[in-house]
């Protein structure tokens, strides 16, 4: 079995969940204490990934990306970025599909925060960066937790966005997924059993840690 695609994902995953966390708190600050009238439909583009088919999305970067399409060729002109059929253009293509994956938990816990907390660090004259960073975010770790395994998950289990947007290039674009759909496509079910088993395990035993902690049963176990 070749190892390459494994390794390939859980870059990809780890990349992804890095940038997606610099993202979402403050897009997750925002949506949970803005009043904005534009707020719904914010959240609603946040949350457009988890009920629109991957393929949607994907097709619509490979448009984007293409050096055919305007942004492509600026991108491409500019810049030096040829975002199709690379690990570059995986990465963005997946932190867009797993965004509401981070960006939910994180939401949930700062509109779950009492507001008094937050007055008290303003009345101690803190200002709203020291109050987010020293305040805030250590009272909602488990929604951090939660948000940045979810989104580790989600990406190691992606296959349409990270087909249409990356293809199928062997050390570059080819993750576990693509894997498993390639070894199927070729009747070898012996490869293709081996790399779900090990997403598989792999992915329930960061979830059942994830609950495990959050539930706090690891500290009733150890006491």
């Amino acid at each position: 079995m070749d190892w390459e695609p494994l390794l390939l994902t859980f870059k990809l995953a780890l990349v992804t969940t890095l940038l997606l966390l610099v993202i979402s708190i403050p897009l997750a600050y925002w949506l949970a204490y803005t009043k904005s009238r534009i707020k719904p439909v914010l959240e609603t583009l946040v949350s457009m990934p988890l009920v629109l088919p991957p393929t949607v999305l994907g097709f619509y970067l490979l448009i984007a990306f293409s050096p055919s399409n305007t942004f492509g060729n600026w991108l491409n002109e500019y810049f030096g970025l040829q975002l199709i059929f690379s690990f570059e253009g995986l990465v963005i293509a997946s932190i867009l599909y797993s965004l509401p994956f981070m960006v939910h938990p994180i939401q949930a816990g700062f509109s779950n925060l009492s507001s008094t907390i937050i007055e008290a660090s303003y009345v101690l004259g803190k200002s709203k960066i020291i109050t987010l960073f020293k305040v805030l975010l250590p009272n909602i770790k488990p929604s951090l937790l939660t948000g940045i395994v979810l989104a580790f998950a989600h990406t190691i289990g992606e296959f349409g966005v990270v087909l249409m947007i990356g293809g199928n290039m062997p050390g570059k674009t080819k993750v576990a997924s693509i894997a498993i759909y390639d070894e199927v496509e070729s009747l070898n079910y012996d490869a293709a059993n081996w790399y779900s088993l090990i997403l598989f395990i792999i992915t329930f035993s960061i979830l059942l840690i994830v609950y495990l902690v959050n539930g706090g049963y690891l500290k009733r176990f150890w006491k």
